[in-house]
């Protein structure tokens, strides 16, 4: 279910952690891209996957490491990364964190 248009959110605030999950809600899908917001509990992770288009994460709570290629990224707050198109990539929480997925669907 997406979220109502035309109002405001607080971005941190509208993916609330589960105890030992991943909790994943979709802000936006659409056949061109999506938007999808994640929260991690503690240790919690994405395992290796590759995906066919250019993705990028933004962290908006926490800390967690990004891993592309089998290399690790800790990124924090106000951070963000672009993970490429068909590499391998895995997410792992360092502790509690919230980020946003944005990939847009292209050539």
């Amino acid at each position: 279910m997406e979220f109502e248009k035309s109002k405001v959110f607080d971005l941190a605030a509208s993916v609330g952690y589960s105890e030992n999950a991943t909790v994943s809600r979709m802000v936006i899908k659409k056949q061109t891209g999506n938007i999808t917001l994640f929260a991690f509990d503690a240790g919690q992770s994405l395992s290796e996957h590759s995906a066919p288009f250019d993705a990028y994460v933004q962290v908006t709570e926490g800390k967690g490491r990004i891993i592309i290629n089998k290399i690790g990224y800790d990124l924090v707050q106000g951070q963000f990364i672009v993970m490429p198109a068909n590499v391998p990539h895995a997410v792992q929480a360092l502790e509690k964190f919230k980020m946003m997925l944005v990939m847009i669907k292209g050539e």
